[in-house]
């Protein structure tokens, strides 16, 4: 049984610490910020610098775009694994928020022809930021134990609905720059102080959808802490995890809530460059193991409000 490597995209979010210890890879999304290319992470650079001037440059008015990581590119990355003998294990994003995936896929196809000795996987993480990452983590430690590609594989895939993702959005005009919302929506939204809730849903393939809106930061929380009670399992035996687009102060806060209600392991990092591009400064994220995402009677407010879980604002 050959050991294998783990790699992700820089979408998984993984702390410093996540990846000194799990010897996980990282292969890095690039971003745009007025005109400049920038990678979104760099091996050896402490996260939390590239984050906090990303972020920074945004509530300056840059401008921030994303572009998806290409076959090419994760071809350079693997084949260093794949020809010291070593099979690879790649998480991507949710397919269903980026074309990485079928990128990845694509690169497994050209490289099995030309390692046919070696295995290939290719995970669909059906999330984003640490709610891929936490998963990455946990084959990795399975990987650690012994266990082969296949069985973590085959983890993977009854496991990934089973991570839980809610992120608060503070200011609509990222959504709406990004066209997910209506200039109109964003307007009114802003005025009457709403804050839009979205969530990794349970679709094939998953998105980051709408799930709900309150009108304050405060109720958003709250809100956000509700689907938690109902939804996480064993909270003390997990690590739950929280990642923040600059506001790390509420980061913090809604760390020691989660606790209260009964989680003992919390992680907090700046959010990844890829989505938090997208959703903008002063956006927070929750990510926790729970009630499978692909089951409905998991989500009783969805029958309550008689709609789908990609509810629009």
């Amino acid at each position: 049984m050959n050991k294998f490597d783990i790699y992700v995209d820089s979408s998984a979010n993984l702390t410093d610490d996540m990846i000194a210890s799990t010897d996980i890879n990282v292969i890095p999304y690039m971003c745009t910020v007025n005109g400049e290319e920038r990678f979104c992470y760099e091996n050896g650079m402490p996260f939390a610098v590239t984050a906090k001037k990303h972020y920074e440059d945004m509530l300056s008015g840059a401008d921030a775009k994303t572009s998806l990581i290409g076959e090419a590119r994760f071809i350079e990355a693997v084949t260093p694994s794949l020809e010291a003998g070593r099979d690879v294990f790649i998480i991507t994003i949710a397919s269903g928020i980026s074309g990485t995936h079928s990128q990845a896929l694509a690169a497994k196809r050209a490289l099995e022809k030309q390692f046919p000795k070696n295995k290939i996987y290719v995970g669909d993480s059906a999330n984003a930021s640490l709610g891929e990452g936490l998963l990455a983590v946990n084959v990795a430690r399975l990987r650690d134990m012994g266990e082969s590609l296949n069985a973590c594989a085959e983890w993977f895939e009854e496991n990934k609905y089973k991570m839980n993702a809610y992120c608060v959005v503070q200011d609509l005009k990222y959504l709406r720059k990004g066209g997910r919302i209506s200039t109109t929506l964003a307007i009114a939204g802003t005025i009457l102080n709403i804050k839009p809730i979205l969530r990794a849903d349970g679709g094939n393939p998953a998105k980051l959808a709408f799930w709900s809106k309150e009108r304050g930061r405060k109720k958003a929380f709250d809100s956000v802490l509700k689907e938690f009670d109902e939804l996480c399992i064993n909270p003390e035996n997990q690590t739950v995890a929280i990642t923040h687009c600059n506001c790390e102060e509420d980061a913090l806060k809604l760390a020691e809530l989660v606790k209260e209600h009964g989680a003992r392991e919390v992680v907090i990092e700046y959010y990844d460059l890829c989505t938090g591009s997208h959703v903008g400064p002063g956006t927070l994220a929750l990510f926790f193991t729970g009630k499978d995402r692909r089951n409905p009677q998991a989500f009783p407010q969805l029958q309550k409000r008689g709609k789908t879980a990609t509810q629009k604002i």
